[in-house]
């Protein structure tokens, strides 16, 4: 795959983020890739080291165009969701991605940043894929329209299985359509490679259409 190294600026704001993409890109989906805390800063080639970029570092063809923002150091994802979404309306805009094929992912703190992004604009995502995340359960009645895949190892002591578990569980529980895939006996890393290496994570993002825009209040709106 071709790629380019960007930076986002917005007023004082600057993000680094990579493109990859194919020599045709039309009617491709964006597949958005959030690393986890150890990728932060300002050294771009730091974002090979795990997930999406990684593997195709190592060769892999995605028939997809893949946003790899760099999340700046004294940040994380939560912080500047904003922001995120911003660059991605930018590489929408600048590969003609139709809407209803835009998904994210992300692995540890992109985890986590996959959930509150869904939870944040959840009539944007045909689907979101969180990697050894978690996030505000009682936020997940926001995600009963977009469907999500979540993957985590059974031995992760950096973040626990029961985070993506809450999570799954509340998402089902307002009538969403949340998977969640355990990783018996898989940790924290280990259990990242996998989950993008082995399973069908990827090939479940490029699959996704959102067919459902309605809007989608946030909770406790009624009191704000």
């Amino acid at each position: 795959m071709n790629f380019k190294d960007c930076v986002y600026k917005k007023d004082d704001f600057s993000m680094n983020y990579k493109v990859f993409y194919n020599e045709n890109n039309d009617n491709l989906p964006l597949i958005v890739y959030l690393h986890g805390a150890g990728e932060r800063g300002e050294n771009v080639s730091h974002l090979y080291r795990h997930g999406i970029p990684k593997l195709i570092n190592e060769g892999r063809e995605i028939p997809a165009v893949v946003l790899a923002p760099q999340c700046p150091a004294l940040c994380v994802w939560d912080n500047i969701v904003d922001k995120v979404k911003s660059l991605i309306d930018s590489v929408v805009k600048e590969f003609n991605i139709k809407n209803d094929r835009i998904c994210i992912t992300g692995s540890s703190m992109g985890g986590f940043g996959t959930w509150s992004m869904g939870l944040t604009y959840p009539s944007f995502f045909a689907g979101i894929a969180p990697v050894a995340g978690g996030g505000m359960s009682w936020r997940c009645a926001k995600l009963a329209k977009t469907p999500v895949f979540a993957v985590h190892g059974s031995a992760d002591d950096t973040v626990p299985f029961t985070y993506s578990k809450l999570m799954a569980d509340a998402v089902n529980a307002n009538g969403g359509n949340a998977r969640l895939l355990k990783l018996d006996g898989l940790g924290h890393n280990d259990g990242i490679d996998f989950a993008y290496r082995n399973t069908e994570i990827i090939d479940w993002l490029l699959n996704m259409r959102r067919n459902n825009f309605d809007y989608v209040p946030e909770i406790c709106e009624e009191m704000f």
